[in-house]
């Protein structure tokens, strides 16, 4: 006799009931459901006025950051976070703050300010357009 003992009926029984349950569990947390993006065409985002000299504002129904320094000259980021993908929602001042993992993000340079994360932000091309704020892949 080795000295492995037989599963019992039980066990085996346990085990094939519960693997639906696992399947369901694997399927909810990874598909179905599409990953946010950043922009891959121009997008029109608000108007020039909405961003402040010295400020910084959120987009994230697009995932953009756009930030606009002392002399008027503005800058744009992807706000996917570089750590997991995650799209980042919450700014202050000039500071993003990734929900998933806590990485933090300078708005105005992309770089990274708090870990996980140690990429910086993709950045974007931005320009203005007849008063409305205009950001891109950069090419």
């Amino acid at each position: 006799m080795s000295g492995r003992s037989a599963a019992s009926r039980r066990t085996v029984l346990r085990g094939m009931a519960l693997t639906p349950v696992a399947g369901l569990g694997l399927t909810a947390c990874g598909g179905g459901e599409e990953r946010p993006s950043r922009p891959t065409g121009p997008v029109e985002l608000g108007a020039e006025s909405e961003v402040a000299r010295g400020s910084s504002k959120l987009y994230w129904d697009h995932n953009v950051v756009v930030s606009r320094d002392e002399d008027g000259s503005f800058t744009a980021y992807s706000t996917l976070c570089t750590h997991a993908s995650c799209p980042i929602n919450q700014l202050k001042g000039t500071k993003l703050i990734c929900p998933c993992h806590g990485s933090e993000f300078d708005a105005t340079t992309g770089k990274v300010l708090r870990e996980p994360a140690v990429a910086p932000l993709i950045p974007l091309s931005v320009e203005v357009r007849n008063g409305t704020i205009v950001a891109k892949p950069q090419t």
